[in-house]
């Protein structure tokens, strides 16, 4: 199966290296380019990619923006979005994965990691660029006024143990292998927990475990 996706960057010179090392694999078709936030909604809701690839900062309308607008809160069929980014710690970048974003890339994470990127959010996963998984989560999480959810049933201990290693940045295989136990119990415990707290993606669990350890909701 080819995964479809659109890219939307307001400088031609990064859509031109986006669309190389895409189309340059065997499953990946790049299908449109967007200059702006505007566009990028717009073709998103024409073409229906797989996966849209959004930078952070556009004009007429920002990556958070159009992120909302395809993936948000109350939309009823959301899209994938990856959002690229040249700031590794930036409040645009949290507000982005709040809005509904499945992954975030620095623009200079590579080849592979663009690739695994893109995959992950073709597949209902997330990925954050490993070298500012934790720090974001730490740096974000309990900075919203809003509560978290509380969950609908209580955690088990060892869905409590997954949610926290995915806090620190740890992969399905890195936590089979953390705490002795199968790929497809790991993806079993990650989707219970999500579904009590009602977290939409890996990043949500993230947040969730992070200020569950904090004291800052309930468990």
């Amino acid at each position: 199966m080819t995964i479809r996706v659109l890219i939307a960057d307001d400088q031609e010179l990064v859509r031109t290296g986006l669309r190389m090392i895409l189309d340059a694999q065997p499953d990946i078709e790049v299908v449109g380019e967007a200059v702006d936030g505007g566009e990028a909604v717009a073709m998103a809701r024409d073409l229906r990619p797989d996966v849209c690839l959004f930078d952070i900062r556009m004009p007429v309308a920002d990556g958070i923006a159009a992120t909302r607008e395809l993936a948000g809160p109350g939309v009823v069929d959301p899209m994938p979005v990856v959002v690229i980014t040249t700031f590794d710690l930036d409040e645009y970048v949290y507000a982005a994965l709040r809005a509904g974003a499945r992954g975030f890339l620095l623009k200079n994470a590579g080849a592979v990691l663009l690739r695994e990127a893109v995959h992950a959010a073709a597949r209902g996963d997330a990925l954050i660029d490993p070298n500012v998984t934790v720090r974001l989560i730490e740096a974000f999480a309990g900075s919203e006024p809003e509560p978290r959810a509380t969950p609908s049933t209580p955690l088990t201990e060892r869905e409590h143990e997954v949610a926290a290693a995915v806090a620190r940045g740890l992969g399905n295989s890195e936590i089979g292998r953390e705490l002795h136990i199968s790929l497809s119990t790991v993806k079993t415990h990650i989707a219970s927990a999500m579904a009590k707290i009602g977290a939409r993606n890996r990043v949500e669990l993230a947040i969730w475990a992070t200020e569950a350890r904090r004291g800052t909701v309930e468990r």
